[in-house]
C-alpha cells in the first residue's frame, strides 16, 4: 500500500474566508427585539411640485412690490403736504375772522368814544286794522296800516334804511300780515314817521284764534306784535359802513279790531347784527 504524502501549501494560497454563519448570531440567541416594520402611509405622499395655500383673507399680509411701494410713499407725501395745507388755510381763516372782530369791536369803540353814539328810538304811533271778519268761516285778508315813529338822537351820525326790510305783525304768533318800510335817509338829529300798509291774504284762522280774538275784543285789550328788520348804513362824516341788520320788536295792545281803533298800550326793543 502506497505511503500518502503531504505536500506543503503555495506560498500565495490564501486561507479560504472565514465563514460568517457560524458566527452571526439570530435576534432571538442575542437578546434584541425586532424592530416593526414602518406602516404604509395613510395618504400618498405627492412628488415635489408648487402648491396652493388658502388663508382667510383678514389674515393676508400685502406687501407691495418696490415700485408700488415707492407710489404709496409718494402718494402718502402728497396725502400729508395737502393736510398741512388745509391746517394752514384753516388757521389762517380763522386767524382773519378774529382779526375781524377785534377790528370791527375796535371801530365801534372809536366811534362810540368819538362821537357819542346813541341809539336810534322805535315807536308804533297807530295801528288801523281793516277786514277783521271773526263771524265768517271763509279765509280773510285783513289789512294793516302801521305808523312808526323813528328818532337818531345823534348829532353826527346819520342812518340810511336801505332794501330788503320786512315788516310783519303777529297775533299770539299767527302771522296776519306783512309789508316793507321805505327807502330814505335820515340825517342826524331827526324824527322821521313812515307809514307802511301790512296785508294779508286768504288766512284761515283756527277756531282757538277765533275765540281768544273774540274775548279779547270783547275786553278791549287786543294784543299784537309788531316785528321789523331793515338793513340799514351808518353814515359817519363822509364814510358809510357796511350793512347793518336792525330787528326791533314792538308789543302793541289795541282795543277794538276796526279802523278807529286806539293804542292802549305800546313798548319796544331792538337787537343789531353787525354782519
Amino acid at each position: 500500500m502506497a505511503e500518502a504524502r503531504v505536500y506543503p501549501a503555495a506560498a500565495d494560497t490564501h486561507p479560504p474566508p472565514p465563514s460568517y454563519s457560524s458566527a452571526a448570531t439570530s435576534p432571538n440567541q442575542s437578546g434584541e427585539h425586532p424592530k416593526p416594520p414602518n406602516p404604509p402611509p395613510s395618504k400618498p405622499v405627492p412628488p415635489p411640485a408648487t402648491y396652493v395655500v388658502q388663508l382667510p383673507r383678514e389674515q393676508i399680509l400685502r406687501y407691495p412690490p418696490p415700485g408700488n411701494a415707492r407710489k404709496f410713499e409718494a402718494l402718502t407725501r402728497r396725502n400729508k403736504n395737502r393736510r398741512s395745507c388745509c391746517r394752514r388755510c384753516c388757521c389762517f381763516a380763522l386767524c382773519f375772522l378774529v382779526l375781524l372782530v377785534v377790528a370791527a369791536a375796535a371801530s365801534a369803540g372809536v366811534l362810540y368814544l368819538v362821537f357819542r353814539f346813541k341809539s336810534p328810538k322805535y315807536t308804533v304811533t297807530d295801528l288801523a286794522i281793516k277786514d277783521m271778519n271773526l263771524t265768517s268761516a271763509a279765509p280773510i285778508s285783513p289789512g294793516f296800516d302801521v305808523t312808526i315813529r323813528a328818532e337818531n338822537p345823534n348829532g353826527k351820525v346819520g342812518i340810511y334804511y336801505v332794501k330788503g326790510s320786512r315788516v310783519s305783525i303777529f297775533y299770539n304768533d299767527v302771522n296776519l300780515g306783512n309789508g316793507v318800510l321805505p327807502v330814505f335817509y335820515q340825517p342826524r338829529k331827526n324824527v322821521t314817521v313812515m307809514q307802511t300798509a301790512l296785508t294779508g291774504s286768504g288766512l284761515l284762522l283756527g277756531g282757538t284764534v277765533k275765540t281768544a280774538l273774540r274775548n279779547s275784543q270783547e275786553q278791549g285789550m287786543i294784543p299784537f306784535v309788531v316785528r321789523t328788520k331793515v338793513p340799514v348804513k351808518i353814515k359817519v362824516g363822509s364814510v358809510k359802513t357796511w350793512e347793518i341788520t336792525v330787528k326791533v320788536k314792538c308789543d302793541v295792545v289795541m282795543n277794538a279790531l276796526n279802523e278807529r281803533a286806539k293804542i292802549v298800550s305800546n313798548g319796544c326793543d331792538y337787537s343789531v347784527r353787525l354782519w
